[in-house]
């Protein structure tokens, strides 16, 4: 499967951005897709994860209540919709197709990657 992700850019503290990755090449409406981010200088880091029926999501605590995972599978595309950005946010983001709906938090459980969306948050 590839994956193109889509929407970063830069962004005041405080505001909004959505994240897109378009997937082809695969069952797209049974696979679990998950996005991660890697901030400056640290590793990668599970942000959140959606089933491919769109039912179940998980989130990391650090952006739960701000962002929002969805998918449309019509279009074979998942979102990531954020909120109240903060600078601490600012990463490379990359969305993730599973091979496992089993701990979705973990970065081993995907196998293909999208090529990663900056997101800058300025103070």
């Amino acid at each position: 499967v590839q994956l193109q992700a889509s929407g970063g850019g830069l962004v005041q503290a405080g505001g909004s951005l959505r994240l897109s990755c378009t997937a082809s090449g695969r069952t797209f409406s049974s696979t679990v897709m998950g996005w991660f981010r890697q901030p400056p200088g640290k590793e990668r880091e599970f942000v959140a994860s959606i089933s491919g029926g769109g039912a179940t999501t998980l989130y990391a605590d650090s952006v739960g209540g701000r962002f929002t995972i969805s998918r449309d599978n019509a279009k074979n595309t998942v979102y990531l919709q954020m909120r109240s950005l903060q600078p601490w946010d600012t990463a490379v983001y990359y969305c993730a197709a599973g091979v496992t709906t089993w701990l979705p938090q973990i970065a081993a459980h995907y196998n293909s990657w999208g090529q990663g969306t900056q997101v800058t948050v300025s103070s």
